[in-house]
């Protein structure tokens, strides 16, 4: 039989592809079969450096352009996204696993962004006052960084890096983008595609790799700034890594998303609610909701007994076939993690009432839901982040007692409340301690003109992601101070000009 050939995906530098110099590499899986289709380099620190030398050499001229000519660029962008927006849930299906229609939602929403980033030209706008001393005026405006990186994590391979690359190019900044080994063709995709919307050289690269590309971008003198977006511990060696060499950081980190259920909740919309943020995208989303909690044993029994019909009637399969609600986990070894968090549950004394295990067939990397109940905040399958197709239920007696389990716990990414009463959502969303909260919405991703963060360990730096955030983040703040000459000057002046 002929051999196979696996290519091995390349970079994207100053406008081309480019081959890297790792003699190393790592396979790329189709996570419902569970084949090797590509290889990508493990990276090295010469990668790194072309690709931010590259930026360095774009960013003089590109930060001279005029904003709306920058936003035309968004623009043809933003029509060729659109365009190709079924081979693009292809590309993600493929390598991620989700099903294609969370794919193109994923895409929808990256799309947003690009929207978002077209309107730079009124974002970017300073202000002006006139004779704040006399015939002194001042005024303030906005300034790109220079080059800046973006580190994506797998889940998204369009979304996230489109919460940083559209905002961030329209201010003036070139981009180095670092995706996920696991999934790195869509970025590759992206930046052709930028390309043919007249984006110029250099101004938006791609370094594939691993560890030695992450420290290299992230302690490069020329870089100016670090968005991140990924696990805690990841987040917070960025965080400090970053910050330590002199550079503005937002480093978006875990979850453990609670959604509480009010005994005036209507319980089959909350248990809608609870499969499709538990489940979708196997439990792969940051903003998974991975804790329910019901007020009172009533509402929790009538909880339990619904997901348990819901989950035995949940459609597991390629995200390509139709009517599949959930696709598989992104690679073996992670789902052998989740799996491990299933038996750590049982040994801590949790419930188990539906087991994902006995979904596990077939040779791609497919588990099923899995609902733990009588779960307590001491053991692991709450306290930390899955990451996977389990939700655990934590009964509580009262609102208080449910307010407190968010506020208490050590990641305050998202949560929602599931309830008919509006003064107790207004107080819910008063004194909760998330960055983002829902009201009978289970996934509150805000779009793409407000801004997306967490609180507590599930954010590292002083801005949320994209929004009017975004553009605060990806730029620096100036101001001038203008007095034209009114004759010529008859002596030293030692105050500072004030209004007269």
């Amino acid at each position: 039989m002929p051999s196979t050939t696996i290519d091995t995906v390349g970079n994207w530098i100053n406008g081309r592809t480019a081959t890297s110099d790792s003699p190393d590499a790592t396979n790329v899986y189709r996570p419902a079969t569970g084949e090797v289709t590509k290889r990508v380099p493990a990276g090295s620190r010469t990668d790194a450096e072309a690709a931010v030398a590259a930026a360095h050499r774009a960013f003089e001229s590109w930060s001279a352009t005029p904003p709306h000519i920058r936003a035309r660029v968004m623009f043809a962008f933003r029509d060729r996204l659109l365009a190709d927006i079924d081979d693009l849930a292809a590309i993600i299906c493929d390598e991620h696993g989700k099903v294609l229609d969370d794919a193109r939602g994923e895409l929808q929403r990256g799309i947003e962004v690009v929207e978002f980033a077209c309107g730079i030209p009124d974002l970017m706008k300073g202000e002006f006052t006139e004779n704040v001393g006399t015939n002194v005026d001042g005024m303030s405006m906005r300034k790109p960084l220079g080059v800046v990186v973006g580190v994506v994590p797998f889940n998204f391979p369009a979304m996230v890096p489109m919460w940083m690359f559209p905002i961030a190019l329209v201010c003036g900044n070139t981009f180095v983008l670092k995706p996920s080994e696991k999934v790195p063709t869509l970025a590759l995709k992206m930046a052709s595609m930028l390309a043919d919307s007249g984006l110029p050289d250099g101004v938006f690269n791609v370094v594939q790799g691993g560890q030695t590309v992450v420290n290299a971008l992230i302690t490069d003198p020329r870089v100016e700034a670090v968005s991140f977006v990924g696990s805690t511990p990841i987040a917070e060696h960025i965080y400090r890594t970053a910050t330590e060499s002199g550079k503005r950081v937002q480093a978006l980190g875990g979850a453990k998303n609670h959604l509480v259920v009010m005994p005036d909740a209507d319980i089959d919309s909350a248990v809608n609610a609870l499969m499709g943020s538990a489940f979708g995208s196997a439990g792969e989303r940051c903003m998974a909701i991975s804790v329910v909690v019901p007020i009172g044993d009533e509402v929790a029994q009538a909880v339990r007994d619904r997901l348990v019909e819901r989950i035995a009637a949940l459609r597991v399969g390629a995200g390509t076939e139709p009517d599949v609600e959930m696709g598989p986990l992104i690679t073996r070894e992670h789902r052998d993690r989740v799996i491990s968090y299933l038996s750590a549950g049982v040994e801590d004394g949790a419930e188990l009432v539906v087991d994902g295990r006995d979904r596990c067939d077939g040779p791609g990397f497919f588990l099923g839901a899995s609902l733990f109940d009588h779960v307590t905040p001491e053991m692991r399958i709450y306290r930390e982040e899955i990451f996977g197709p389990v939700l655990a239920m934590v009964r509580a007696e009262s609102f208080e007692e449910a307010l407190e389990l968010v506020n208490d716990h050590e990641f305050g990414n998202g949560t929602a409340l599931f309830t008919a009463d509006g003064g107790t959502a207004r107080t819910f969303i008063s004194r909760v301690r998330a960055g983002m909260v829902g009201i009978n919405v289970p996934i509150p991703v805000p779009m793409a003109f407000h801004s997306f963060g967490g609180w507590k360990r599930s954010l590292f730096g002083d801005h949320h992601i994209h929004g009017r955030e975004g553009v605060r983040f990806y730029t620096r703040y100036k101001t001038a101070t203008i007095r034209w000459p009114q004759g010529r000057s008859s002596a030293a002046e030692f105050v500072m000009p004030t209004a007269k």
